[in-house]
């Protein structure tokens, strides 16, 4: 057996059962102040950066490949992201039920959950429709415009995380 090792003596900053300041909530002036000081996030803005990275991608592979098999194959790549972004997007946005929930966390969480299972189930339907789709896939151009359009997500919160807060 193990002999038990020495704790580090209470101090005032770890005392066991300290008080923390009181909690005060915010007024309702101080509650939009704050609200109105933050940095706002589009999910519309996403989805068309999402767009604009497929095209500027499918363009790209136009002119490096003369190709315009892989320019489609990384379009359809990025439309496999952008089309069901967009449709999560709506849903979360402008849908009835988004608008029923908009007064209830655990409603907007659900929806949330609901949107995003709609949207990977979506992407994983086109990715799988792609051979039909597609006259000719180039796989890799597709993999390509796939990648670099969910790399947009990141590209946001990047961005979004390096706004400045007024917390006021």
């Amino acid at each position: 057996m193990h002999p038990a090792k020495p704790t580090t003596p209470l101090t005032e900053d770890n005392q066991d059962g300290a008080q923390e300041p009181e909690f005060k909530p915010l007024t309702r002036e101080e509650a939009r102040q704050w609200r109105a000081n933050q940095p706002g996030f589009s999910l519309w803005r996403l989805v068309g950066v999402q767009w604009l990275v497929g095209l500027l991608a499918a363009a790209v592979a136009a002119l490096l490949t003369q190709s315009a098999a892989v320019a489609v194959s990384v379009l359809y790549g990025a439309a496999t992201v952008a089309i069901p972004s967009a449709l999560m997007a709506y849903g979360l946005t402008s849908s009835a039920l988004s608008r029923l929930a908009s007064g209830f966390a655990q409603a907007a969480l659900v929806g949330f959950l609901f949107w995003e299972g709609v949207k990977v189930l979506l992407s994983v339907a086109l990715l799988a429709a792609a051979v039909w789709v597609l006259p000719e896939p180039n796989w890799i151009g597709l993999l390509i415009g796939l990648v670099l359009v969910l790399k947009v997500y990141w590209f946001g919160a990047l961005l979004q995380a390096r706004r400045p807060v007024a917390n006021g």
